[in-house]
């Protein structure tokens, strides 16, 4: 083969592989990105809602301003009840920063040992978690385990469990993914476990001790424990792409809150107002100041920015599992930040 033709071959395979490449690449998401960024959070949110989002929530606190409400599209899309940026909305992961901060705190009140294995509080599990001697509460805390995910399982989200230890034996016999403490791996099994040994040690649920701990010091009057405790309502409605009814009244154990209590407990989180200095010490040590969530319906996201001394807070209510909405959420919560940013500049 000459080099003539060789080069005529790879011009070839070079043009159909950009025009394969182009016709799997997710448009939308470029087109969130490069857009021209908006003056304002508000136009955002309504760019948001024209990228295939039912509703957008954002709470902005930034210092030296008041606290600024966002919202956009619907609340209710049946019932035609617009957005409303003070409306109720399930935090989904968002909850293991709460978590981890009771933990925290039974840790500095040395009611709970972080290097203790599982198996000293819960002799139960011998036999029926792998590695239940080796993995430690501080494991727990920071995603080291190695169990699976309990949110991987067979027809988790189709058919979720109805209590914690439901949820826990659908792991039974799940081989482990890396020995304890190896490496990083987000799982949700994990926090499973710490809400049980919280409840385990405290003898009180584990919102109680949330309440108690956080809610209470914070005056934080709209944050609950899940949809149970809550007039249906004010609870903004949940799609899922594909499906064409609201799944709000779907229990998977999601706490529920609207965006400004979470921007108050994120702020409070940051800047050592919630814990002592040795609670605020060591909870450096175990997890994240900021963090995300995801369940049908709901997706949300939430940080804290030293520099700007801003809060912002983002609720979606339309998710799929397939990565896009989240990504498409990122995009636009990082739009956001971007808009705050050079707001605090001016």
């Amino acid at each position: 083969m000459d080099q003539k033709t060789k080069k005529r071959i790879f011009q070839v395979a070079l043009f159909l592989g950009t025009a394969i490449s182009m016709f799997f690449v997710p448009w939308l998401l470029v087109k969130a990105w490069i857009l021209p960024l908006p003056d304002t959070v508000q136009e955002q949110l309504d760019q948001a809602v024209g990228h295939g989002f039912e509703g957008v929530i954002v709470y902005v606190d930034q210092a030296g301003q008041p606290p600024q409400y966002y919202a956009s599209g619907w609340h209710d899309r049946e019932a035609k009840i617009p957005a409303d940026a003070h409306a109720l909305f399930k935090i989904a992961s968002m909850d293991k920063l709460y978590t981890a901060v009771v933990i925290t705190k039974l840790a500095a009140q040395q009611r709970v040992e972080l290097d203790k294995p599982i198996i000293a509080y819960f002799p139960e599990f011998k036999g029926k978690i792998a590695n239940a001697d080796k993995i430690t509460v501080r494991m727990l805390v920071q995603h080291r385990s190695g169990l699976p995910n309990v949110t991987d399982t067979p027809n988790f989200w189709t058919d979720p469990p109805k209590s914690s230890q439901e949820s826990l034996e659908r792991i039974f016999g799940i081989p482990v993914r890396f020995d304890p403490g190896e490496k990083y791996e987000y799982c949700n099994t994990n926090y499973l476990l710490l809400s049980m040994l919280i409840e385990k040690i405290t003898g009180k649920p584990k919102y109680e001790m949330i309440r108690e701990g956080i809610l209470e010091p914070l005056g934080l009057k709209n944050t609950y424990g899940s949809i149970h405790d809550i007039d249906m309502d004010r609870l903004m409605s949940g799609y899922y792409v594909g499906v064409d009814e609201d799944i709000k009244t779907t229990d998977y154990g999601a706490m529920v809150a609207t965006a400004e209590d979470v921007g108050i407990f994120i702020r409070a989180l940051n800047t050592g107002v919630l814990l002592t200095p040795e609670e605020q010490e060591l909870y450096a040590s175990l997890y994240a100041y900021e963090h995300g969530g995801l369940i049908p319906g709901y997706q949300s996201l939430a940080a804290y920015d030293k520099e700007s001394d801003a809060v912002i807070v983002q609720f979606m209510n339309t998710t799929d599992f397939e990565g896009y909405q989240w990504n498409l959420s990122q995009i636009v919560f990082g739009r956001i930040e971007k808009i705050v940013a050079r707001s605090g500049a001016e």
